[in-house]
């Protein structure tokens, strides 16, 4: 069955003080348009994806533009009705809901529930219950406990005020019953906008049941209007994951300070400390420590890494058994073999570190494959870049690099070759030799160092 999907992302948020549309302020990382185009990915096999774009279309469309989506320009700000009847010409005869780009929590799970109580004798509806229902639209039932419309807070009696069941805006209905109703939409209301929720009455005045549902949180249809709600949203999603996180086997030192800004897995007896940020994929393996204030971006890391303090992981992978950090920077392209280790400050870049080798202080690899068993010693650099293009460095198995070495590529290192402290090495190292490249030492006596006039 195929199945459109609307999403409201028309609105200026002038509330949110900001020169970007409301729609792509982020949580968790990611516009929280994007949350919802995603949850409704999940839900339906191969929606159609239709986004009401307004204030800030250019950039909303941009953002948007790796996605199979119909925009359809809202002109003009005369209320959600209006807005969802800007899609009417796209949109096909089977289920229809309609979706908020500034409520990006709502799950798969709870829109697949409301579309099956979609056909043409019935629509849904989905809402909530609060305790505080300030702002919202309240259900009106009749006897018969039937939702028969909905009234929006401005418009309501002061005995509608006193319900306690909310309107979310989130609805689902059929092609065709759109058709009929949105273009017999009203604007005679307190704020002079046609209302999508007035469908609600006239799917009642039909005969077409009105079902309802309500979501499994509250916090699935939270709005964000300004900066202040879209942080509470965020502490909200972070709590989950670190819920999630510690029923799959990780232990969090404190689950209030994590930020999880993607996708990430773990394996068992994971442990990950105070501040740590992932982005992007992240796996990480049985046993994995991450030490605290890290930052891991789409990587994959082994069983019984160690991931010391503020170190920086991204587009990365370690077989396990790896000790990385503290203060380490492995970036894209870099793979460790088991029990490979990187220490403190120390950078690289589409290197491939073989089983055994240690790059334990202060040093730059880039470009760079090294074997089994190596030592880069501190300081030491492969000065892979001349300019204008990269070349790679080749360092066999079981090499000793001394402390303070240039390695300038194109260059080979043979099996076994040892590289003196202090050398700048610009042609092939044989396998087993020594390579002594260094200008020879002067000492002059009796030299007067320079001194303050």
């Amino acid at each position: 069955m195929s199945i459109d999907v609307v999403i409201l992302a028309a609105g200026q948020g002038s509330r949110m003080r900001s020169q970007k549309p409301k729609v792509l302020h982020e949580l968790a990382g990611k516009p929280m348009v994007r949350h919802v185009i995603e949850s409704a990915m999940k839900a339906f096999s191969s929606p159609r994806l239709h986004v009401v774009v307004g204030h800030g279309a250019d950039q909303v469309q941009a953002a948007l533009s790796d996605l199979p989506i119909n925009f359809a320009h809202q002109h003009e700000q005369r209320g959600t009705g209006h807005a969802v009847s800007q899609t009417l010409e796209a949109l096909g005869n089977g289920p229809v809901v309609v979706l908020y780009g500034d409520v990006p929590m709502i799950q798969a799970p709870t829109l697949s529930a409301l579309v099956e109580r979609v056909d043409e004798q019935h629509m849904a509806l989905l809402t909530v219950t609060m305790a505080n229902p300030h702002g919202y639209g309240r259900i009106v039932r009749n006897d018969q406990g039937q939702a028969v419309a909905i009234v929006e807070q401005k418009d309501a009696s002061a005995e509608q005020l006193e319900i306690g069941e909310c309107n979310t805006g989130i609805l689902a209905a059929t092609g065709d019953q759109l058709r009929r109703w949105l273009p017999a939409l009203s604007s005679d209301n307190a704020q002079g906008e046609y209302y999508l929720t007035d469908i609600i009455a006239m799917a009642a005045s039909e005969g077409i049941e009105v079902a309802t549902a309500e979501p499994a949180l509250v916090s699935e249809v939270q709005g964000v209007n300004d900066r202040v709600q879209l942080s509470a949203l965020e502490r909200i999603h972070q709590s989950h994951e670190a819920e999630r996180l510690m029923r799959e086997g990780a232990s969090l030192a404190d689950p209030k300070r994590l930020d999880v800004r993607g996708e990430l897995s773990v394996g068992q007896d994971v442990f990950i400390d105070v501040g740590c940020i992932f982005e992007g994929r992240v796996h990480l393996g049985n046993g994995v420590h991450v030490g605290p204030y890290s930052i891991i971006r789409d990587a994959s890391i082994g069983d019984a890494t160690r991931i010391e303090a503020h170190s920086m992981v991204e587009g990365s992978e370690t077989a396990g058994d790896n000790a990385i950090g503290p203060f380490a920077r492995l970036r894209p392209g870099t793979r460790l073999e088991k029990k490979a280790r990187i220490g403190n400050f120390v950078e690289t870049k589409k290197a491939h570190v073989g089983e055994g080798s240690k790059i334990n202080h202060l040093s730059y690899i880039g470009d760079a494959t090294l074997g089994k068993g190596v030592n880069i010693g501190a300081g030491t650099i492969t000065c892979n870049y001349d300019g204008v293009n990269k070349h790679r460095t080749e360092v066999g198995h079981n090499v000793f690099i001394g402390s303070n070495s240039a390695l300038v590529a194109p260059v080979t290192i043979g099996d076994g070759a040892t590289v003196a402290a202090g050398s700048t090495v610009t042609d092939t190292v044989e396998d087993q030799a020594l390579a002594i490249a260094r200008a020879r030492q002067i000492n002059k006596q009796g030299w007067t160092p320079p001194h303050r006039k």
